[in-house]
């Protein structure tokens, strides 16, 4: 069994700034495919033995289970030595665009792909609602980005990692993001990292299971 194991699924935002942490640090991981899709973390099962709180990602190693993906990444920075805080004030600078993130940007882009691409709800009230949401988030960082290579350091840091997890589904989510040229030109920035690779390549999951 490798070094890490991560519970996802290829679908999840959340678990690719994850996976996308350990590919681009060159670290010995391994996906387990949890099916999120037909209930999988619904489950008694995986809620007693894998994540009470019923998400992914979950990241196993050296007999730990940790959960919530700005907790991970964090881990991850001190485990592997690559993409953390150098200062005190970067410390706190990254916490604060992980937390943004979390609350404001991955939270509303999230949910508007999900009611878009597989809730199928098709335009609503609440996709209307999320959408405008998303695009307040996008239009912060894009301002933020203005001038600089990335979010806090003049290095890809964790507070990338954890803003650019949905941001690479702009079809799904439904929104074009040739209207935030800052943020765009840091997404490809991120694509030109060695070991860079999209979220259906390096989860399993996709294309979406037949029973779904």
């Amino acid at each position: 069994m490798a070094e890490y194991v991560l519970h996802c699924f290829a679908q999840s935002g959340y678990s690719y700034k994850v996976a996308l942490m350990l590919q681009l640090a060159g670290a010995d991981w391994e996906p387990r495919f949890v099916d999120f899709f037909n209930g999988a973390t619904r489950s008694p099962e995986f809620r007693e033995t894998v994540n009470e709180m019923g998400e992914v990602p979950v990241l196993e190693h050296n007999g730990l289970k940790l959960v919530q993906s700005g907790v991970i990444l964090d881990y991850l920075a001190e485990e592997l030595g690559e993409f953390g805080a150098r200062t005190e004030e970067e410390a706190r600078e990254i916490l604060r665009w992980v937390l943004f993130d979390n609350h404001k940007l991955s939270s509303y882009a999230a949910t508007l792909r999900y009611l878009r691409q597989f809730a199928k709800t098709g335009e609503t009230p609440v996709t209307a609602f999320f959408e405008a949401r998303a695009k307040s988030a996008f239009a912060i960082l894009d301002k933020h980005l203005t001038g600089r290579d990335f979010v806090v350091a003049d290095r890809l840091t964790t507070a990338d990692l954890s803003l650019c997890g949905y941001l690479f589904w702009p079809d799904e989510i439904g929104i074009d993001l040739a209207a935030y040229p800052n943020m765009s030109r840091w997404l490809d920035r991120l694509r030109a990292q060695p070991g860079w690779a999209p979220p259906y390549a390096l989860m399993p999951g996709y294309p979406l299971p037949a029973s779904a």
